[in-house]
């Protein structure tokens, strides 16, 4: 399909591009950005006048609830949630039913979200099996059938020998290692200390859950040839949610280890006073933290220091949230409004700005994923003739308030809900194909 994206606002982070032009694609790729080539013959015209024309979103975290609930046809959802919010690539962690520790499970995952022809999924491989902690998986044979890095998700691991040998064996392949810094003992609690939680009654999770583990996995790094240089594992920590955890990351980064770093949209806009009432919704893993905490998050957010937002996307149905706040199962949905927390991040009083705003959405991220991209190296997070054509296009001036029963997951719970956010999703093209467009 030849499709022409006709007078909108072309912004793209990688190449500092920013100018009224058009857009066209044919087979897949984007052939021209400017002016569509001479004879060119759109079968589809798409007017984005005043609309943002950016490279299609890349997400470092979300949950599609398969391997585990095809009854539900929850990837389905979860896909069309993705194209909705204008995202076109996603991760997806490895703590699925079953885990993703074998490579036939990968291959179905991939294959289910091809015959989609939405977003391209990119499965994360399990580091030990089953996320037990105990045994390395075959990381040769995940990688083949099309992982992109490995991980535990939230499940610890608490042998420091399997993280060490996993540390060396991944950077001895080249692989990344994506691990969120929590401590398994100290992180047990279901809000972060201090006196809120205190006066509420919840078992508090320290600072310090997080800061223990990262001095561990660094020190870790610092004790391999070649942690300073390219020769070292490539280490991505998933949702820092410290003001101290983010003093450890730009230690480790002056000091040049290969090392980056996401937070999800929850920590850069919520405290842990949004929990009010005991409001389950606001259940989340890592817990809220305080506002100097939120602060530091934005501010390494904005300087670099923290490479990429993430949705942190996490379906949980009806019967796992109508609890009490303790019991409830951690997660929120996310994949729709990652795109518009961003804009309202960037946009507030001293905010960092539209560019920034966009480039922790597609740069950021698709250079945290690096040669794991293979081909799409040169082509994901970023608007380049013959690249891939990955677009969002999003009209800026829109501001919708937000609805949980509007919202295309099955995961309807959010703690945003209410709330009024900028910026919506007109259409979202991947791979050339229009995968979602608002009527």
């Amino acid at each position: 399909m030849k499709i022409l994206i006709e007078q909108g606002r072309v912004i793209d982070p990688a190449s500092g591009r920013d100018e009224v032009a058009d857009v066209a694609i044919a087979a897949g790729r984007i052939v021209a950005i400017g002016r569509a080539p001479e004879g060119f013959a759109p079968s589809r015209r798409i007017a984005a006048a005043g609309c943002i024309v950016a490279p299609g979103l890349v997400d470092l975290c979300a949950r599609l609830g398969e391997p585990g609930n095809e009854h539900a046809r929850m990837l389905e959802s979860e896909m069309d949630a993705a194209a909705t919010g204008g995202v076109t690539s996603l991760v997806c962690p490895p703590d699925t039913d079953p885990v993703l520790d074998e490579p036939g499970l990968v291959e179905m995952l991939k294959m289910r979200a091809e015959r989609l022809h939405q977003s391209r999924v990119l499965p994360q491989g399990a580091l030990t099996r089953g996320l037990k902690g105990e045994q390395l998986t075959e990381m040769v044979e995940l990688t083949d059938a099309g992982c992109v890095a490995f991980g535990q998700a939230d499940a610890p691991l608490l042998n420091t020998r399997v993280l060490q040998r996993a540390l060396q064996y991944a950077g001895t392949f080249g692989y990344g290692v994506w691990l969120r810094p929590q401590d398994a003992w100290l992180g047990a609690g279901v809000a972060a200390s201090g006196p809120l939680a205190t006066r509420m009654g919840l078992a508090g999770v320290p600072v310090i859950a997080e800061t223990i583990a990262l001095h561990t996995l660094l020190e870790l790094m610092r004790a391999m040839p070649g942690s300073a240089g390219q020769g070292g594992p490539r280490v991505h920590l998933c949702r820092l949610s410290s003001a101290a955890g983010v003093a450890l990351l730009r230690q480790a980064k002056a000091e040049g280890l290969n090392v980056t770093a996401d937070v999800s949209i929850n920590s850069l806009h919520l405290t842990d006073h949004d929990i009010g009432y005991y409001d389950s919704a606001a259940r989340l893993n890592p817990p809220l933290r305080q506002q100097r905490d939120r602060d530091a998050l934005a501010a390494a957010l904005a300087d670099g220091a923290i490479d990429a937002l993430v949705s942190d996307h996490t379906p949980v149905d009806a019967d796992a949230k109508t609890l009490p706040f303790a019991e409830a199962q951690p997660g929120a949905t996310g994949l729709e409004l990652l795109l518009p927390l961003a804009l309202k991040w960037g946009e507030a009083p001293g905010g960092p700005g539209l560019a920034r705003a966009l480039h922790v959405l597609t740069t950021g991220p698709a250079r945290v994923l690096g040669p794991a991209l293979g081909t799409l190296q040169a082509s994901v997070g970023r608007l380049a003739e013959g690249g891939v054509a990955d677009v969002c296009v999003f009209d800026p001036a829109a501001r919708w308030t937000v609805q949980p029963a509007a919202l295309r997951s099955q995961g309807t719970h959010t703690p945003f809900a209410g709330y009024e956010l900028p910026g919506r999703v007109r259409c979202t093209i991947a791979s050339g194909h229009v995968a979602f467009e608002r009527a």
